[in-house]
């Protein structure tokens, strides 16, 4: 695949049938690492990227953003759905005017969530969130690149896990044009199944960042998509933290061994 077309097309024949996992690199190399391992589709994540400037999640600009955007479409063949937090504005006319930015940058699907960042008022309110939904939804057909527009609402990542009012948003947000619907940090079959059926014949992108669950069984359950988020990232920080305090600490390197051909990974064929 080498134009946006193709991999708009490709992305939007994955969500038509089955299960696939679409884990989240977060920069040009752990991009081209998980196309060579075979997934047939990538995430970027907010977080994963803003740990890699030395920032904290949601502390990357739009600016910031959309180049790391082109940088990881540019380095693979597969589609790329971009976490584009919530389209860097409040007011709709803002989301749909940076939603063009994003679909400029080659992406095959992109994000809007419906999360404030003020703990006091951790979500926006019902309607300023559909109405949000709609202007990227207007935004991508207007930008004719047809991308895939996901919708997530936020409430089980910023403290509000009600499901009842999850489900209302994200049952608005399909009605608002969203071709996918998220909501993030779910954690129990119950919760997944409940959400899949209540946006059903829409598409349901499940984020696992903790084993509480299989593919196959997520698959079981209706889920279309799977995403990662930030813990691929996390895991690579883990290993890499490890080390360094055993050198720091101890002044032995024994987490030096076993490590991967990442050159081998990674070399042009």
């Amino acid at each position: 695949m080498s134009t946006q077309d193709d991999r708009v097309a490709e992305f939007h024949r994955l969500h038509s049938g089955g299960t696939f996992v679409m884990p989240n690199p977060w920069d040009a190399g752990s991009a081209r690492a998980l196309e060579q391992v075979g997934f047939k589709a990538l995430a970027t994540t907010s977080a994963g990227f803003a740990w890699t400037t030395g920032r904290a999640d949601n502390q990357a600009t739009l600016e910031m953003t959309l180049e790391h955007l082109r940088a990881v479409v540019d380095a693979v063949q597969l589609p790329v759905s971009a976490d584009f937090e919530g389209g860097y504005s409040v007011d709709p006319e803002g989301v749909a005017r940076n939603v063009k930015l994003a679909a400029g940058t080659g992406i095959a699907g992109l994000s809007i969530e419906d999360s404030t960042g003020d703990p006091a008022q951790p979500l926006h309110g019902f309607e300023l969130a559909v109405e949000r939904v709609e202007a990227a939804r207007q935004a991508v057909d207007d930008s004719g690149t047809g991308i895939v527009l996901t919708a997530r609402s936020e409430g089980f990542v910023v403290g509000r896990p009600d499901l009842d009012e999850t489900i209302r948003r994200l049952q608005a947000f399909a009605e608002a044009g969203a071709d996918c619907l998220y909501a993030p940090r779910i954690g129990t079959a119950e919760q997944v199944a409940a959400i899949v059926a209540a946006v059903s014949p829409r598409p349901v992108n499940l984020l696992i960042n903790a084993p509480f669950i299989t593919v196959a069984e997520a698959a079981a359950l209706g889920v279309r998509r799977i995403s990662v988020g930030g813990t691929l990232a996390r895991a690579a920080w883990a290993g890499f933290l490890q080390a360094a305090r055993e050198i720091a600490d101890a002044g032995t390197f024994s987490r030096f061994e076993h490590l991967p051909d990442v050159d081998a990974l990674l070399r042009n064929p």
